[in-house]
């Protein structure tokens, strides 16, 4: 018992020591009230933090009305530039109000409306308040109509809050966000088109070309909703790994499928390619899947931002073969000989990205 009874004496005499010489609450709090009529906030700051940033000795003479509205004006400059809250991809500018003084609280409280005339789709928060203190942190509070939607905690390693809204305006900005990155990722990531300009070398009827196209958006599309919505999940390491070795298992079946028509020109070759975008579309969708984790699923609309991310990558993913298959349509009624040509160069070079890729990501190379 004594030996207790001193351990929570020690407890007591740290705490202490830690209220006399530490921050006594790197807090902030910032309430934000999505409504019909307009966006309005408030942002509530320790008095330590204040003084700190006017340069005071005594934070608790800002807790005098008389001094807290004289300095007010300064504070608002700094926090203003400091607190960058975007509308509708648009800086928003707020108009701040007077400062109250909370002294039960020991803090000071700043009221802003944003100005703005149209109901708000989408709202973005990035503010690191007080970069002197690392462990400072913001605690959010989102209201829509009056009800508690949404809360975070920012911090100098998290500074970004985003949130759409549940209006038809907020719909439009998830589709409008989501799509854009989707098309964005897929003309942007070489091994998603390496692997399906693979696929479409060989050529073929219409028919059989939008089999291909339609097995691999099947394949991916599964996985990558099961995924986005954490029901089943897969290691980066081993699925960017999987997505170089599926380009070369493509140009390799091309050129099987060049020998064997070389040798039995008259056989019917059975095609592989659609079997093939299918099961390595699983693989893909889990490569599609991280990127739309980086950027993050607004939890009140989970189904619009995955649907929405989902065509845009079949957007991106048509044009590239809308542009691919004109291409090699154009080469082969020019010249057959040198569409075939052009074939096993291309399934080569396939094989030979793929297994560079596979290298780089199980580092082997330098």
């Amino acid at each position: 018992m004594r030996g207790f009874a001193r351990l929570l004496c020690v407890c007591g005499l740290s705490a202490v020591a830690y209220e006399a010489g530490a921050h006594p609450a790197p807090f902030s709090y910032l309430d934000l009230h999505l409504d019909a009529g307009g966006t309005s906030g408030a942002l509530v700051i320790h008095d330590f933090d204040a003084a700190h940033e006017l340069g005071l000795d005594d934070a608790q003479t800002l807790l005098v009305p008389s001094v807290a509205h004289e300095r007010a004006a300064e504070l608002v400059r700094i926090i203003d530039g400091r607190l960058r809250i975007t509308a509708d991809a648009r800086p928003a500018r707020l108009q701040w109000h007077t400062v109250e003084v909370m002294p039960e609280r020991q803090s000071l409280r700043f009221a802003f409306t944003l100005e703005r005339s149209n109901p708000l789709g989408r709202i973005e928060v990035d503010t690191v308040l007080f970069p002197y203190d690392a462990n400072h942190q913001t605690f959010i509070n989102l209201y829509e109509a009056g009800r508690l939607e949404r809360q975070a905690i920012l911090s100098a390693g998290d500074p970004r809050f985003e949130h759409y809204s549940g209006t038809v305006q907020g719909r439009f900005a998830v589709v409008r966000t989501f799509a854009a990155a989707g098309v964005e990722h897929i003309l942007i990531g070489p091994d998603h088109l390496l692997f399906l300009l693979g696929l479409l070398l060989l050529g073929g009827s219409l028919w059989r070309l939008a089999t291909i196209v339609t097995a691999f958006t099947l394949g991916h599309s599964v996985t990558l909703s099961l995924a986005a919505l954490d029901v089943v999940q897969v290691a980066p390491a081993l699925v960017e790994p999987a997505i170089a070795l599926s380009i070369v298992v493509v140009g390799v079946d091309n050129l099987l499928v060049r020998q064997r028509r070389a040798g039995e020109p008259q056989a019917a070759t059975f095609d592989l390619r659609p079997w093939l975008a299918g099961a390595f579309g699983l693989i893909h969708g889990f490569g599609f899947a991280v990127v739309l984790r980086e950027i993050g699923l607004p939890p009140a609309a989970l189904g619009w931002s995955l649907a929405a991310f989902n065509a845009g990558v079949e957007l991106g993913q048509l044009a590239a073969v809308a542009v691919a298959v004109a291409l090699l349509v154009a080469v082969r009624r020019y010249d057959v000989v040198l569409a075939e040509r052009c074939a096993l160069v291309g399934s080569v070079g396939v094989i030979a990205a793929g297994l560079y890729w596979f290298a780089e990501r199980v580092g082997l190379t330098a």
